[in-house]
């Protein structure tokens, strides 16, 4: 089934929001829509499962893992309807492009990632994606130290905030991640 318009819509939000069950479930519907539905997420991302995107929750979607954006136009099927993109905010610029190019040729693109980093600072491309979007849905995690809704994410290294000049992007560090609202989001300088 084609969509007479395409879109893109976003789904974003702090660490443990729920962005990827919200992801799962809106591909989940389109599948039941018999839809043509293809994931992708960023090879990088091994968390769980490496063909599959997998929520904190332990739901599961298949999916395929690419190394950059550019790769998303190459494994593309051409009778492709709904595209998602897990954990856009590690993806080159050209998830912007991509995006753009799907909803023109009538693809429905939902894309789910964090829109800001550790740091509380906007996260790669989300941004600029968040603009672009028909619709963008902004999920809230429960803050770990007061219980009112987080927006941020908190890295935490050895029990204490990561400071502002850490890296941005740690892949399969063991550093200890949680959701805080903004008045407990802590970045020492």
């Amino acid at each position: 089934m084609k969509h007479t318009h395409g879109s893109i819509e976003v789904i974003c939000g702090s660490m443990f929001s729920g962005k990827t069950d919200e992801l799962i479930r809106r591909l989940i519907r389109a599948t039941i829509a018999k839809q043509k539905v293809q994931v992708f997420k960023p090879a990088i991302d091994i968390r769980y499962a490496v063909e599959k995107v997998a929520s904190h929750a332990g739901s599961t979607f298949d999916a395929i893992p690419v190394e950059s954006a550019a790769e998303i136009r190459s494994r593309l099927d051409k009778d492709t309807t709904v595209v998602g993109i897990d954990e856009a905010q590690f993806f080159d610029t050209e998830v912007v492009i991509i995006a753009r190019e799907l909803a023109a040729r009538g693809v429905r693109v939902l894309v789910a990632g964090l829109d800001t980093d550790f740091r509380g600072e906007p996260f790669g491309s989300m941004p600029v994606l968040m603009s672009e979007a028909e619709d963008v849905a902004k999920l809230h995690a429960i803050c770990m130290v007061c219980g009112d809704d987080a927006s941020r994410t908190q890295r935490l290294v050895n029990g204490k905030p990561a400071r502002h000049d850490d890296p941005v992007v740690i892949v399969g560090a063991s550093e200890l991640y949680e959701a805080r609202c903004r008045l407990h989001h802590e970045v020492p300088r």
